[in-house]
């Protein structure tokens, strides 16, 4: 392979080696549609066709029935998702790939719909005033219920057991979703975690929970099996409200997780244009990259040559690709050969079938 490009060239996790840097970001793609929410046949071919990742992040899976908030999503709780999982992994492997599993809970981004009416679990009972897409379509979210102390402690043992499934469905190792508007965001922001207990009030109780998924998810996964995903600058979407202590909060993250022999952290650019608010920053990777110690990946919107670029200035180790993931199942072949890109049909994203799942030719049998 063309080692030239800073894409291409290989990189050790800790343990794990990797033949690239090209990273498939994890992709709600809602293709679980069966009563037990398992992965399919059409799983296997779609992570398959794209096993020449350095490393695939496997779309969100919820750690229990309380952490799903968006329909047919696979999780990681029951029999029939670990079988499904399974057959994922090791058809992957087959292939050469390696394949880690994104833990999640969404938090109060639910909606009763997938609750048998009960409201979703939140850190506090603020309403992100956005919505949820339920089976019967986009509706408003709620007010969710408020976490008792022993709710959260449960749900720590709900990863930690989720964990446990991963290792038996044959993944090579596990990414926290910490990120993104979802449940342990939730804890970390000022305006949706209102708590007086030890997991609210200062950065060290709103971001304990974290910490305690962490400790116990090592009980059945390496430390160096383990990656943490963030979005530091996330404001106005998924009902987050960044504030001044929002960096810091950040900050003090990601300066604890040297504590831990990670794998990888896993951090997003702003979604969204965050330059006209002074506390918040505009370039995570740069700003982030000298407070961490371990393996850094970077994502959100690059291309090959920014991608290329993040690395060899010294900002990130590795990149997640999305998209681009979606549409050329085949991504670092095509990088290797400065081939064209297929574009993406942001139509098919969530739709039930193989249509825009599938169905993306790879380089050898594009026309």
């Amino acid at each position: 392979m063309n080692q030239t490009q800073e894409l291409l060239k290989p990189i050790k996790l800790r343990d794990l080696e990797l033949k690239n840097r090209v990273i498939m970001a994890p992709m709600t793609r809602s293709r679980a549609d069966n009563d037990v929410n398992a992965p399919t046949d059409i799983h296997v071919k779609y992570y398959t066709q794209r096993a020449s990742a350095g490393l695939i992040i496997s779309e969100g899976a919820q750690v229990s029935e309380r952490a799903v908030g968006y329909i047919n999503t696979a999780g990681i709780h029951n029999k029939e998702q670990i079988e499904g999982w399974r057959k994922v992994t090791d058809a992957v492997h087959e292939k050469g790939g390696k394949i880690f599993i994104q833990l999640w809970h969404v938090g109060r981004m639910s909606h009763p719909d997938f609750h048998n009416g009960k409201k979703p679990l939140a850190p506090s009972a603020v309403n992100p005033h956005s919505q949820s897409y339920t089976p019967e379509g986009f509706k408003d979210t709620v007010e969710p219920k408020a976490m008792t102390t022993e709710e959260v402690k449960q749900t720590v043992q709900d990863f930690k057991f989720a964990a446990r499934n991963a290792i038996e469905a044959g993944f090579d190792g596990v990414e926290i979703h910490a990120s993104n508007g979802y449940l342990f965001h939730q804890f970390f922001n000022r305006s949706s975690n209102k708590r007086t207990d030890e997991y609210g009030g200062n950065k060290e109780n709103r971001t304990r929970f974290l910490f305690e998924v962490l400790d116990a998810v090592k009980v059945f996964v390496p430390e160096n099996r383990i990656g943490v995903r963030l979005n530091p600058s996330l404001n106005g979407i998924f009902g987050m409200e960044a504030d001044e202590e929002t960096i810091p909060t950040f900050e003090y993250i990601v300066k604890k997780l040297n504590d831990y022999n990670l794998s990888y952290l896993h951090l997003s650019e702003p979604f969204n244009d965050v330059s006209d608010i002074d506390y918040l920053v505009t370039n995570i990777a740069e700003h982030f990259r000298p407070l961490y110690n371990g393996n850094l990946m970077i994502n959100s919107g690059f291309t090959q040559e920014s991608g290329n670029k993040i690395i060899e200035n010294g900002h990130a180790d590795m990149v997640a690709f999305g998209k681009l993931f979606i549409s050329n199942p085949d991504l670092p072949i095509r990088f290797e050969k400065n081939a064209n890109l297929q574009d993406w049909d942001s139509d098919t994203f969530y739709v039930p079938g193989e249509k825009g799942y599938t169905d993306y030719p790879l380089l050898d049998e594009t026309p």
